[in-house]
């Protein structure tokens, strides 16, 4: 089909080409007579799709417009965007040239009038491709003779009708997930039919699995996949260990956070004759097990990635592997992929090979035990690990170099910090605060950094099939944005077009460490900076200034690593020699498999993010009437931002700000008073009191602290 279309288009471009009925053009193209009836198939297909359009007598002709496809984001008074592949910038689309489009779209548009330094470019849907969702999460009212759904996702765009025979077993206030069996056109609702109720709004759990519904994850395994995962067992199989290097008389260590339960990593370090260290990186060989095409690759990569959603984990693999015999459990022999570095005192890696290997991990240690030990600060802990202290002594010294070396070369240490949220037993949050990082992190962060590196660099080389982790240099457009707010505090990032170096940005970073506006000025950096992403080109990471960089060490919960792993596996197997067959299909597969891991990372990670700000909002609900101090994190055209210590986020909107008029300065990203000329900036602090909070609407409230001296 795609090639009789592109047959076609290159007919039509000929500049002797005139307009043509089907049956001349067929003819031309000597088209055979029983395959006249496809012909007409891909004519029409690509009149739908604005290729060509017919005239009134019915003659064909190249379409003079461009139309472009991208995806539609719905805002909720209306008006949408569009984003293009390849074009930073979104596309305007007014509420009247929507077609009713829905969130998540895919639509074809016609650029109306093209970007200028005053306004963003503005188009209108000309034909919707292909509706994201054909089910939605809400919550339901009973209207006795109908009743209609209140979509979760309130950028959807309109309430969904319900006729009383597709109402099922649902009562108001329940949670309910929709199909929807007619989309909104010329003014009317959406309609739909309840297939499945999740439970009552106010029900424990219900938020999360109304979560899962909405992105349409999932959430448990099938059968023969689970199946296919128990045969394995939960010992390893010792008849390939003889194609191994063994490990298992050397003391190594996982470093985890307390409740990880699938433990993709462990570390040495020692120290070499020649003063150098050798750092092995020992990471779960889960391409072992999951063999390529088998039902739990298959499963594996529609999931792309593990989503971690406050107590609860949609696993890529089942639990018998990620919990099991993949996890590189204490006291357990398993199997890995195992990288071998030769480190210098400068920080440079000077040697490395990867292998096949099996080990024994002597000790599972978390991060809060590991700080103990280097700090001297536990002495239980510390006569606990008396003997393996030599170890972890050695990997903070390793780990520091590595540091010290990165920040020479302009890696980004961005301080943006996490949240830590604390439930109860039936999933309700009781506290909210800044999730604390050590430096016990710090040495597995650059541990891993360093493996991946070194992986990547190595495969760079090779020319083999691969799916690398790319992080292009910023737009110069966004970095001139950027400076504008950081002359404020006299400070500026120096580049143009040609020279844009990760190291101005660490300079930076630097200047503001320890200061009020570090947090901010990070923040703003990061926004600055483009969205990483994966792909089957090497294009280098900017954030952490690196040239190769790939995901090796966490094949567990991500994809493309094991991709990688199935790779290196191939290559280490055929002694370096790869068929070109092989070659050729794989490099397919990887450019493939990094769009569909890239697309599932973006709804893993909004999964996660809704996740946050869903409990957030349930915490604040609680809280409403209560003072805090804050700092503005965001100034826009219709009000601050605020982000108190414990990291929960709200928005004071211009009703709130006091009985006057503000000015947005979008240039110095501020609001002034326009009677007492009383600023508001990124950066200030701020006393707030909690308006009103909505667990529903994933949205928070604030308004100003009126305090009498």
């Amino acid at each position: 089909m795609e090639e009789q279309e592109l047959k076609i288009l290159e007919f039509m471009k000929d500049k002797d080409y005139v307009p043509m009925k089907a049956k001349e053009i067929a003819m031309i193209m000597r088209v055979p007579k029983k395959e006249y009836r496809d012909f007409l198939a891909v004519l029409g297909n690509l009149e739908l799709n604005f290729k060509i359009q017919k005239n009134r007598k019915s003659k064909y002709r190249l379409v003079d417009t461009t139309y472009y496809d991208g995806i539609y984001r719905k805002n909720q008074k209306g008006f949408g965007f569009v984003r293009l592949e390849d074009h930073e910038d979104e596309i305007y689309i007014a509420k009247e040239n929507s077609l009713n489009a829905l969130n998540g779209d895919r639509v074809l548009i016609e650029i109306l009038e093209e970007a200028n330094k005053v306004k963003s470019a503005e188009a209108k849907v000309v034909k919707i491709l292909k509706h994201e969702k054909d089910t939605i999460v809400g919550i339901f009212q009973n209207n006795k003779s109908f009743g209609f759904v209140v979509p979760d996702d309130r950028s959807f765009g309109t309430d969904i009708f319900i006729a009383k025979k597709d109402m099922g077993k649902a009562r108001n206030n329940h949670k309910v997930l929709v199909k929807i069996t007619k989309y909104p056109e010329k003014g009317k609702k959406a309609e739909g039919k309840v297939i499945e109720v999740l439970g009552n709004v106010n029900e424990a759990g219900v938020d999360m699995l109304s979560l899962i519904k909405e992105h349409n994850l999932p959430s448990t395994f099938p059968e023969p996949v689970v199946q296919e995962a128990k045969k394995f067992g939960n010992k390893i199989d010792k008849k390939d260990i003889p194609n191994r290097v063994d490990f298992r008389d050397r003391e190594i260590f996982t470093i985890d956070g307390e409740d990880a339960k699938d433990l993709d990593d462990a570390v040495r370090v020692q120290k070499l004759e020649n003063g150098n260290y050798q750092l092995e990186v020992h990471i779960a060989d889960v391409s072992y097990y999951v063999k390529e095409n088998s039902l739990l690759d298959q499963e594996a990569l529609v999931r792309g990635t593990s989503v971690y959603m406050l107590g609860r984990v949609i696993p890529m693999l089942p639990r018998e592997l990620s919990n099991g015999i993949c996890s590189l459990n204490a006291g357990e022999d398993r199997y890995t992929l195992s990288c071998i570095m030769e480190i210098d005192s400068k920080g440079n890696v000077v040697a490395s090979d990867i292998v096949k290997g099996m080990i024994h991990v002597t000790e599972r240690m978390s991060y809060t035990d590991v700080q103990a030990i280097i700090e001297n600060s536990n002495p239980k802990t510390t006569k606990r690990y008396e003997p393996y202290i030599v170890h972890f002594k050695l990997m903070e010294e390793l780990a520091q170099i590595l540091k010290n070396k990165r920040m020479e070369q302009g890696y980004l240490n961005l301080d943006i910090p996490e949240s830590k949220i604390d439930l109860d037993m039936d999933g309700r949050v009781t506290n909210i605060a800044k999730y604390e990082t050590t430096f016990a992190h710090e040495i597995i962060e650059q541990f891993m950094l360093t493996a991946n590196e070194t992986v990547a660099e190595k495969f760079f080389w090779l020319e083999a099939p691969f799916i690398y982790r790319v992080h292009e240099d910023p737009d110069m457009e966004k970095i001139q944005e950027l400076n504008k707010f950081l002359f404020n505090f006299g400070m500026k990032i120096k580049a143009n077009k040609d020279n844009i170096y990760p190291k101005e940005f660490a300079k930076t970073l630097e200047e503001v460490k320890g200061k009020e506006e570090e947090k901010v000025v990070s923040n703003l950096v990061l926004r600055t900076l483009k969205v990483a992403r994966y792909e089957a080109e090497n294009k280098g990471h900017f954030g952490i200034a690196s040239k190769y960089y790939c995901h090796f060490t966490s094949p567990i919960r991500r994809y493309p690593d094991l991709f990688i792993h199935r790779v290196i596996s191939k290559y280490l197997e055929a002694n370096y020699d790869i068929p070109e067959k092989w070659l050729e299909e794989h490099r397919n597969q990887a450019d493939e498999r990094a769009k569909q891991s890239s697309e599932r990372e973006k709804i893993g990670t909004k999964v996660e993010r809704e996740a946050e700000d869903l409990k957030k909002a349930e915490y604040m609900e609680k809280r409403i009437g209560k003072e805090y101090e804050g700092i503005v994190s965001s100034v826009t055209s219709f009000g601050i931002f605020v982000e108190l210590e414990n990291t929960v986020e709200g928005l004071i909107r211009f009703d709130d700000l006091g009985d006057e008029y503000f000015i947005y300065d979008e240039d110095r990203k501020r609001l002034i008073g326009e009677r007492t000329n009383k600023t508001y900036k990124i950066g200030d602090k701020i006393a707030i009191e909690v308006k009103s909070a909505s667990k529903l609407l994933r949205q928070i409230d604030f308004k100003l602290a009126v305090r009498t001296e």
